[in-house]
């Protein structure tokens, strides 16, 4: 016989049977599961009795938290001065070191004694009950976060607080302490400086005061000077060539020493040798004329001639009286009766002459400079190289 199918909604036969059997068959019966309530009622008091004995006796817990964040940059500055030069300071981060880990520090520093008992004493609580603060590092950044635990959130705050001014003043305290032991190696190094340059500027002042050196532009004019004088002195040796050759040339024209030029414009300056030689012209010519008509033993004739040999022997003497030189030299003298055109030339001689010596002295001057300075040049050099390195 074939059972015919449910329909649909209606719980399965089979199925049914198989929960009645397990129901029937796989249940514990009523006295184990009193055993079981009996074994597990006494551990289960236990935990429920602690965690309601915890919630209910344990003190109240909050947290203060707070993030630091570190500099990663240094601070430098640079000063110009006139004359003097440039000067730059730079001072590095001590956060952006890579071989040291400066949270690290900071995280030493906020456990060490010092600051909780600073905090402790900041906060007014006892130093052997101030907690130590909670502190995480974030990796690869500079940011320590801090937590500080409390009965209270104003009791939390307050320590946090306190936490935090006692760090800044430990910190402070350290920069102080770096800042003064800085100050003092500068001030050493300041002090020994000044003393180099008291015994630079005192060795520098004697040396001016040995020398007379006080500046290299001093030894540069000096430098300049001898360049001076040596082309002064060529210059003077080109006029005094220009001198001796135009007096060479005149002499040669004139057909005339020097000497005897000087010695015609001495007689042609003195007035009584004009009139002597105006008279003796006068009675030489007029000889001269009547000596055409009438012979040598006539009166006048001879009366001429008297006067004439007079005035020949008070030119003499005038002449020697002017010019030093002896009478027969003075007679002898072919340019006593010299032109206008002729003193001019004596003249311009005489002025080149003059200005020839002139410059020859001014040479023989300038070469006793030059061989003066050109003597000390070397020692000067040396002077100078030292000044040099003095300043």
């Amino acid at each position: 016989m074939t059972t015919p199918p449910p329909s649909p909604g209606t719980p399965n036969p089979r199925i049914l049977e198989r929960v009645w059997i397990f129901v029937r068959d796989g249940m514990p019966s009523v006295g184990r599961y009193r055993r079981y309530l009996v074994a597990l009622a006494g551990p289960l008091a236990v935990v429920w009795g602690i965690t309601f004995a915890y919630l209910l006796f344990a003190p109240d817990r909050y947290d203060s938290r707070m993030t630091l964040i570190l500099p990663g940059t240094g601070v430098g500055g640079s000063i110009n001065l006139e004359s003097i030069g440039q000067a730059t300071t730079t001072t590095a981060s001590a956060f952006s070191s890579p071989s040291l880990s400066p949270t690290e520090n900071y995280k030493r520093l906020l456990t060490s004694d010092i600051v909780l008992r600073d905090a402790a004493r900041r906060a007014g609580e006892d130093e052997g009950a101030f907690p130590a603060p909670s502190i995480k590092l974030i990796d690869q950044t500079n940011l320590i976060e801090i937590q500080m635990p409390a009965g209270s959130p104003e009791r939390a705050r307050e320590r946090m607080q306190a936490l935090e001014a006692a760090f800044s003043g430990a910190l402070e305290n350290l920069r102080k302490g770096e800042a003064e032991a800085r100050e003092n190696a500068d001030a050493e190094r300041i002090a020994e400086l000044e003393a180099k340059v008291d015994e630079a500027q005192k060795a520098l002042l004697d040396f001016q005061g040995e020398t007379g050196l006080v500046s290299l532009d001093q030894f540069a004019g000096r430098v300049t000077a001898l360049d001076q004088l040596k082309a002064s002195e060529r210059d003077r040796r080109v006029q005094l060539a220009e001198s001796r050759a135009g007096a060479g040339r005149l002499a040669s024209t004139l057909d005339i020493s020097l000497a005897q030029a000087r010695m015609a414009m001495r007689l042609k300056a003195d007035p009584e040798f004009r009139d002597l030689l105006t008279r003796y012209a006068a009675t030489a010519g007029q000889r001269t004329a009547t000596g055409a008509t009438l012979g040598d033993a006539h009166a006048t004739m001879e009366e001429l001639s008297v006067e004439q040999d007079a005035l020949r022997a008070a030119l003499g003497r005038r002449g020697a009286m002017v010019t030093g030189a002896s009478g027969e030299a003075v007679l002898s003298f072919a340019d006593l009766a010299v032109s206008d055109t002729r003193e001019r030339l004596f003249a311009s001689l005489t002025e080149r002459e003059a200005g020839g010596a002139g410059h020859g002295a001014a040479l023989a001057e300038l070469r006793r400079q030059i061989a003066a300075k050109t003597d000390t040049s070397q020692r000067q050099v040396e002077q100078a190289s030292r000044l040099a390195s003095l300043t």
